[in-house]
């Protein structure tokens, strides 16, 4: 179908972050100039934000939004280095290539020693902070094994620049309070649980009975009172999405406190049970729109952490430098091992599946510096606390 507010693409000035913004020549773009420098935005000017169609106006947005970052966080980007370490999962999301019922992936779990070498290979490489991703599982062999693996990983990355190890982000999926405070305990200090939707009735449509919405936001909750700093996300473009739906999503960021931000477009993977290509937006329409939501969320929350997400990237070749200049903060460059890499592929298309960690590290740097930004090294790089 075609979405009511398929975005125009421009062709973004080669221009570095910092230097002097084009004033808005349109009454239109000079009026929303005018409103988005005037405080936080409220429902009706978020809606705004996500509906435009203009090239001025969206390019007002973008300025907007990373004079935004540059005041509350500054020109660095915070990396994140990724290890996928299992496939294996319990849950059965309609949209994921690694659902439970999908038997075409070899499953895999990497060995301790294999995780905690990678981390170190992180640590050395100057990334403050390293991202354990997993499918989702609640046994106790393979909480004990999560468990293991922070504790030797801060014993195993501590140095000069980094004493107390590199900042641990678990993304891990749904699990008990009492889980959630023992990894806690072991040193991690940031949880990744995204809702991929704040509407429960799109909630219901991309899962089983059994995973409820009330139980995820009940462990974003539970994350918040142990003392994670708490991430979480939504995919955008996704069959029966409405604009409100994902305004919706920006006010949900916010009344939760989240910390971190991990979101973007939607796309389909063909082993998914969500298949119907025609029930979605465009590619286009999906990656705008994608950059629009980081705008709106940098604006609504400037102190947030934003990732730039290896989703925009599929979608574009430079679609992790526009989300940067669209107010994003945070990479994560890929480190999982590539003997197991193709087996973790959430959708189609993901990028970086032949690059090996220190191809992804130069590339990425290059993509960075490409916009006037910089990497922060050797810090873990939390935003402030919500």
């Amino acid at each position: 179908m075609t979405h009511p507010n398929a975005p125009i693409r421009i062709e973004w000035i080669k221009s570095k972050s910092l230097a002097k913004a084009v004033s808005p020549v349109s009454v239109k773009a000079q009026e929303l100039a005018a409103t988005l420098a005037n405080g936080r935005p409220e429902r009706e000017t978020l809606r705004r934000i996500l509906a435009a169609q203009h090239p001025e106006e969206i390019e007002v947005i973008r300025q907007a939004a990373e004079q935004t970052l540059l005041k509350h966080g500054g020109d660095t980007v915070r990396l994140r280095g990724l290890i996928e370490f299992s496939n294996r999962c319990i849950a059965d999301c309609y949209y994921c290539g690694i659902r439970r019922s999908n038997k075409a992936p070899k499953r895999y779990t990497l060995k301790l020693e294999e995780i905690v070498a990678t981390a170190k290979w992180c640590g050395e490489q100057g990334y403050g902070s390293v991202v354990l991703q997993s499918g989702e599982r609640r046994d106790a062999k393979f909480t004990r094994f999560v468990n293991e693996a922070i504790q030797a990983i801060k014993a195993e990355t501590q140095s000069a620049e980094l004493p107390q190890g590199v900042g641990i982000t678990l993304c891990v999926g749904e699990q008990s309070a009492k889980t959630y405070a023992t990894w806690f305990e072991a040193g991690a200090h940031r949880y990744l649980l995204r809702m991929e939707t704040s509407s429960p009735r799109l909630f219901a449509a991309l899962h089983p009975e059994n995973q409820t919405f009330e139980s995820r936001v009940n462990c974003l909750k539970t994350l918040k009172k142990i003392g994670y700093r708490v991430g979480t996300g939504v995919m955008i473009g996704l069959p029966e999405q409405t604009l409100d739906d994902l305004v919706d999503d920006l006010l949900f960021f916010r009344d939760i406190g989240a910390d971190m931000i991990g979101m973007g477009p939607y796309i389909p993977h063909q082993q998914s049970l969500l298949t119907d290509s025609t029930a979605i937006p465009d590619l286009e329409t999906r990656l705008q729109l994608a950059l629009r939501m980081i705008a709106a969320t940098r604006l609504l929350l400037p102190e947030i952490n934003i990732a730039a997400t290896t989703a925009l990237q599929t979608l574009a070749a430079d679609g992790r430098e526009q989300g940067l200049r669209f107010g994003a903060n945070v990479i994560m460059p890929q480190a999982t091992p590539l003997h197991v890499r193709h087996q973790y592929t959430l959708y189609d298309g993901k990028p970086c599946l032949e690059d090996s960690a220190g191809q992804c590290a130069s590339c990425l740097e290059n993509r960075i510096t490409s916009v006037g930004r910089r990497t922060l090294k050797n810090a873990w790089g939390d935003s402030k606390p919500s």
